[in-house]
């Protein structure tokens, strides 16, 4: 959800503050360091297999209070199982007031979060703008689901043919009204009654939800428009389709994935980008004046813009933010052909993966003049906005790299980044990263 980023890592620090000053203002005797590193490790291992670290939009305080009570016990049945194995001598009664302190403490946290979330909720903070598109009987029931502010939405209204007398609420107009509204009020999310609806018009909302990074949940029935990203999502009891459900929105994999990235963009930066830097200066000085890193905007995850870094590789040039580059391209030097045939020139984008703009792996980030080409004349383009950028990825290593010469490349390559969406896992990155590195060596001169 928006803005959300940093509550579940903010949940585990506090977590771990909470065990760990309890345990050891009621329990020094036996918080030595093992121990502490231990309990530690169990929590942490014990979360992530219980999956017990996800924030839905939709959950309160009573929703899922089982998992909560779940991870609990398993974390007490592993903390005696640690004191058993470091030969700890306790007292059993002691243990038993001093977990069940631990428990209301965490208890009071989470009420607290919740609480404070509300609180922030009721004020407009971390919303979501949401419109629907139908007026069956499920229009009511997701009206009063959207009013309630403890979910963060704000609900804008609802479009239909014409107005149905019998069903109350804010009515926006007719069907051929909704894309200009939806897209002058930035919204972020449609909601669909799909038994309203033809065929050809839900595959009609679908491309423009696609085309204009806008999430489409479908209230379903069968209209044969299911896709292999879609994920039922419940709404107290009404069953929601979000046809752009990714692996990369789950929890262990938007921050495994961003660990790896810092960890494997700092000793990029560190041991090779630091001393690249001051050499290739040297040898640009003697061949092409100008800064040797080249920047440019390109557009990123929601289409947000950032500065992404290249080792520069072209004289300097006026055309270097609005052509792009081509075989045997005369504006590239010499050093700059062994820069881009063996994709050196892309490494300084690590930085941009250490500041958080870039992935290692994930969709290529495009030049804005060619991003507003794209999204206009290739269907579903935008899709692949969804994920950060990357340095490599999928469309890479299957060969659908460099240069655009037919409408085909730019399509191929599209439809690859959505397949990667769709299918990721981190064996896939680790795939993609050793293909990525075996094609600098041997794979054939890129001309972008």
């Amino acid at each position: 959800m928006k803005g959300s980023y940093f509550i579940i890592p903010l949940s585990v620090v506090i977590h771990l503050m909470i065990i760990n000053l309890s345990l050891y203002l009621l329990t020094p005797e036996t918080y030595t360091e093992t121990v502490a590193i231990s309990i530690n490790l169990s929590w942490l291992l014990i979360g992530i297999g219980l999956n017990f670290y996800s924030i839905d939009r939709k959950e309160k305080f009573r929703h899922k209070f089982h998992k909560f009570l779940r991870h609990f016990f398993v974390f007490v049945l592993s903390y005696f199982s640690v004191l058993a194995f470091v030969k700890m001598d306790f007292d059993p009664q002691k243990q038993i007031l001093v977990l069940s302190a631990l428990l209301v403490f965490l208890l009071f946290y989470r009420w607290g979060f919740f609480e404070i979330r509300k609180f922030y909720r009721h004020g407009g903070g971390n919303s979501l703008k949401v419109v629907i598109l139908g007026n069956d009987r499920n229009l009511i029931r997701l009206e009063r689901i959207f009013s309630d502010p403890d979910y963060g939405y704000r609900y804008l209204g609802y479009f239909q043919g014409k107005k149905n007398k019998h069903i109350t609420g804010k009515y926006l107009g007719g069907f051929e009204e909704c894309f200009r509204f939806i897209m002058d009020q930035e919204v972020d999310e449609i909601y669909c009654s799909v038994s309203q609806f033809s065929k050809s018009e839900l595959l009609r909302i679908r491309a423009f939800s696609d085309n204009h990074l806008t999430k489409l949940k479908l209230i379903p029935d069968n209209k044969d428009i299911y896709s292999n990203s879609m994920e039922f999502e419940i709404f107290e009891n009404l069953p929601i389709l979000n046809l752009r459900k990714s692996p990369l929105d789950k929890n262990y994999a938007k921050y495994g994935k961003r660990i790896f990235d810092m960890v494997f963009s700092s000793l990029m930066i560190v041991f090779i980008i630091s001393w690249l830097i001051p050499l290739l200066f040297l040898l640009n000085f003697f061949e092409s004046k100008g800064p040797v890193i080249f920047k440019q905007l390109r557009h990123g995850k929601d289409k947000k813009i950032f500065w992404c870094y290249k080792f520069r590789s072209m004289g300097v040039n006026p055309a270097a933010h609005s052509q792009m580059c081509t075989r045997n391209d005369l504006r590239v030097t010499k050093i700059g052909k062994f820069l881009r045939k063996t994709s050196i020139d892309e490494l300084p984008q690590f930085i941009n993966v250490f500041l958080g703009d870039m992935s290692v792996v994930g969709p290529r980030p495009h030049m804005e003049l060619h991003t507003r080409e794209y999204e206009n004349n290739i269907d579903k383009y935008l899709v692949r906005h969804f994920a950060k950028p990357g340095i490599t990825g999928l469309a890479q290593v299957r060969g659908y790299r460099g240069e655009i010469v037919r409408k085909s490349d730019i399509i191929n390559r599209t439809r690859m980044d959505i397949l990667y969406l769709e299918k990721w896992t981190a064996l896939l990155d680790l795939k993609i990263i050793y293909q990525t590195i075996y094609n600098c060596f041997y794979g054939e001169e890129k001309a972008y």
